[in-house]
């Protein structure tokens, strides 16, 4: 696979939250291909210290839930890196039920990570950058913050909201050259998509097999994204190419929504 390659990025410094695994981990090693120093932040400190040492950053540990743990982590990517102008705020989860059969405790999980996760690690990197004068930051969104799917009802409404903040940050903080923009990856290969596969199986009454060939039936490029495939686009959106976007929820679905 070839990637991209972003000249103006060289010795340029990014945070990244979730950073240990799947598209976190994919966006962490573009960055690293451009020569980025990455801070990879993550909830799981022995999954982060692992990936790290793998991809020659920085590990530190958040929880984006929490805006002291938030604030310390930031600080502490500063401290390491001498600084940092980009962020990706990718951590998320997700859990699958029927909409009548939800807990709260699943929908205030999901809104917790998701949705307050993107508002406080935006708020404090956005702070940071406008005192700076420079910053851009790449939110991680979904398919489902453009189209709701059963059994996914409360993600798809965490991930909606992310694009709503996304749009209103990005009007916010044009006036200062600080772009923001969001990422909506389709059906992608992580291990969050191993866990779904099993939940929707479930929940269908297929086998998981039937629910992948499902979702490579739904493609029309024909496969199941890749981590890399929502990372280089994630780059993309953080290089000078993207210069003029700001406020776009970008759909990197291999066709299966188009609008």
């Amino acid at each position: 696979m070839t990637h991209p390659i972003f000249p103006e990025l060289e010795g340029r410094k990014a945070v990244v939250t979730g950073g240990a695994g799947g598209i976190g981990r994919a966006i962490v090693e573009a960055l690293r291909r451009q020569k980025v120093s990455v801070a990879l932040c993550d909830i799981n400190p022995d999954a982060a210290g692992k990936t790290a040492a793998e991809t020659g950053s920085v590990a530190l540990s958040i929880d984006v839930r929490k805006r002291e743990s938030v604030e310390q982590a930031f600080a502490e990517a500063e401290d390491k890196l001498g600084g940092f102008d980009m962020l990706f705020a990718n951590a998320g989860v997700s859990t699958m039920r029927a909409a009548l059969e939800l807990t709260d405790e699943e929908w205030d999980f999901n809104f917790d990570v998701n949705t307050r996760g993107i508002f406080l690690t935006n708020q404090i990197a956005g702070r940071r950058f406008k005192a700076n004068g420079k910053g851009v930051i790449v939110n991680t969104a979904s398919l489902a913050a453009k189209v709701g799917a059963p059994f996914l009802a409360h993600y798809s409404a965490s991930k909606f909201a992310v694009l709503g903040w996304t749009q209103a940050l990005a009007k916010e903080l044009a006036g200062d050259g600080i772009r923001v923009n969001a990422i909506c990856p389709g059906l992608v290969k992580t291990a969050m998509q191993d866990r779904e596969v099993t939940w929707e199986a479930e929940l269908r009454g297929m086998t998981p097999d039937a629910v992948i060939a499902d979702y490579i039936a739904q493609t029309p490029l024909g496969r199941l994204e890749t981590a890399e495939d929502v990372a280089d686009v994630a780059v993309f959106l953080a290089s000078n190419s993207a210069r003029f976007m700001t406020g776009q929820g970008v759909n990197v679905t291999g066709g299966i929504y188009m609008t």
